[in-house]
């Protein structure tokens, strides 16, 4: 499997955390791999086989591009061969705003938007391994259209703060890193994101916790637990487990063995 992420310019970086790049191939036999929430949202274009979902009872094709909005659990993705990814990491609270579109709580969303006239320029440049041409082509689409990336300096002062804190912020202090009131900086959440400051702090503290046990899965969690500011371990291993599916002393026991590294993909590299 190859990766590969690549910084944006200036202009961009209040909206997009990073353009990336990923390959893998899974062989003749369909396979799946697994995407568990973190605190972005993700432009996704895909070329090679076709990509699919599990979605009322059966296997849905997803067209290039989709998003995936911000998580509240895993997501499994099924494919075979050849599958190259790029995607556009953005900040929930800024993606809305940057394509135009009406914010919601769906999961994987497929949406009708000028950006999918890419798909055929991409897919030549891709077939052609130029991977650095097609990710100039995205940013420079982005330049070019600048969709109304905001100057919302309540979101970006709000979303630089809790991402130095790995989400462990309590609304209050948040509010007051943005210079804002709570309501003030709650209206602006919902009507950007479509989510409450808290669903998003939470789920970069659990990205938090999922990155340090893939990496150091002998971490101990009653130690991280208070590092975090959950409120005792069984409080970390209740949130875990509602994002993951599964405990974290069972998904640290999979890191360690390496396990899963053939089926997980968290689509990015801890910050």
């Amino acid at each position: 499997m190859q990766h590969q992420e690549f910084t944006p310019p200036e202009a961009l970086q209040d909206a997009i955390k990073c353009f990336w790049y990923n390959r893998r191939d899974s062989g003749a036999v369909q396979a799946d791999f697994e995407v568990l929430p973190d605190g972005y949202a993700e432009i996704i274009f895909h070329f090679g086989n076709n990509c699919s979902i599990f979605y009322n009872g059966a296997l849905q094709q997803l067209p290039s591009p989709f998003m995936m909005e911000l998580l509240n659990q895993p997501i499994h993705f099924y494919t075979q061969n050849r599958l190259e990814i790029i995607g556009i990491r953005c900040y929930p609270w800024a993606v809305f705003d940057l394509l135009g579109l009406v914010p919601g709580k769906q999961g994987v969303r497929i949406f009708e938007h000028p950006i999918a006239q890419l798909q055929p320029v991409l897919d030549k440049l891709i077939r052609t391994n130029q991977i650095d041409a097609a990710m100039a082509t995205i940013e420079q689409y982005f330049l070019d259209t600048q969709l109304g990336i905001a100057t919302n300096s309540v979101l970006f002062k709000a979303g630089a703060a809790m991402r130095k804190a790995k989400g462990n912020l309590q609304v209050t202090d948040v509010a007051a890193a943005a210079h804002a009131t709570v309501r003030t900086l709650e209206r602006n959440f919902k009507q950007s994101s479509g989510h409450t400051v808290k669903d998003v702090t939470t789920v970069m503290r659990f990205e938090e916790v999922r990155n340090r046990l893939w990496l150091q899965p002998d971490t101990s969690l009653s130690s991280l637990a208070n590092e975090l500011g959950y409120s005792d371990q069984s409080h970390l291993s209740r949130e875990f487990k509602r994002y993951s599916g599964t405990t974290p002393a069972a998904f640290a026991r999979k890191a360690k063995k390496q396990a899963i590294s053939h089926h997980f993909i968290t689509f990015h590299r801890p910050d």
